[in-house]
């Protein structure tokens, strides 16, 4: 059975995912880079923008599991970019360059309609403008047998919570405060939609949690 996945999303002590004012120099919002230092230095992280070597350990092994078995991804329009309202011309393609990280079919939320964007490596960003379960739905077919793993930001994932749609939730708590931005937990009483820790490992990073969904357990 296919899962909703969520990997590697980081947060601030104080609960926040991201800082505020995206902008193209602040992609994360201010400070929101931060909460990824964790990630940068992984193997993992490194050789998806053809690096090497990078470092192994547990921060690598978190990040290396959110790639295994994904067969579509679903992300906010924030994620993909910084560009508000209509498309001004289809110019922007994603913070990624030319070969993203995905080698999927990418479902994008939006209002706005757009023609698919193909890209080197595999992935393909289709852009819905039907609502968060079109786009799970069309990411279902897309996937077939494997997961499909969600995106930011802070709001689809708070859209996906609220109706415990998602199976299994990786957190990295980075050692940082941010003050403001967006919160991740606010109004979410997550035992009560059917959420528990699963799983705990410290690093000198983050605090990597793994929540899973009563279905799961």
């Amino acid at each position: 059975m296919t899962k909703l996945r969520v990997h590697a999303f980081s947060i601030s002590i104080d609960g926040y995912g991201a800082g505020p004012d995206q902008s193209l120099q602040n992609p994360l919002g201010i400070g929101g880079e931060s909460l990824h230092e964790w990630v940068f230095p992984t193997r993992t992280f490194q050789q998806l923008y053809g690096k090497e070597p990078g470092t192994t350990g547990e921060d690598d092994a978190f990040a290396r599991r959110g790639f295994e078995n994904v067969g579509a991804w679903v992300m906010g329009r924030n994620m993909f970019g910084p560009v508000r309202g209509p498309w001004p011309d289809g110019q922007w393609k994603g913070w990624w360059g030319d070969n993203p990280p995905y080698h999927t079919d990418v479902f994008v939320l939006t209002h706005h309609a757009r023609a698919p964007v193909d890209m080197a490596g595999g992935t393909t960003f289709h852009f819905v403008t039907g609502g968060l379960h079109e786009a799970l739905e069309r990411a279902r077919r897309s996937a077939g047998e494997k997961d499909i793993r969600l995106g930011g930001g802070v709001a689809t994932l708070r859209a996906c919570l609220r109706e415990s749609l998602v199976d299994e939730m990786h957190l990295a708590l980075a050692p940082k405060l941010l003050g403001s931005g967006e919160a991740l937990f606010t109004g979410l009483d997550l035992p009560a939609l059917g959420y528990a820790v699963t799983e705990r490992v410290a690093t000198e990073q983050a605090t990597h949690v793994v929540l899973k969904h009563r279905r799961w357990r």
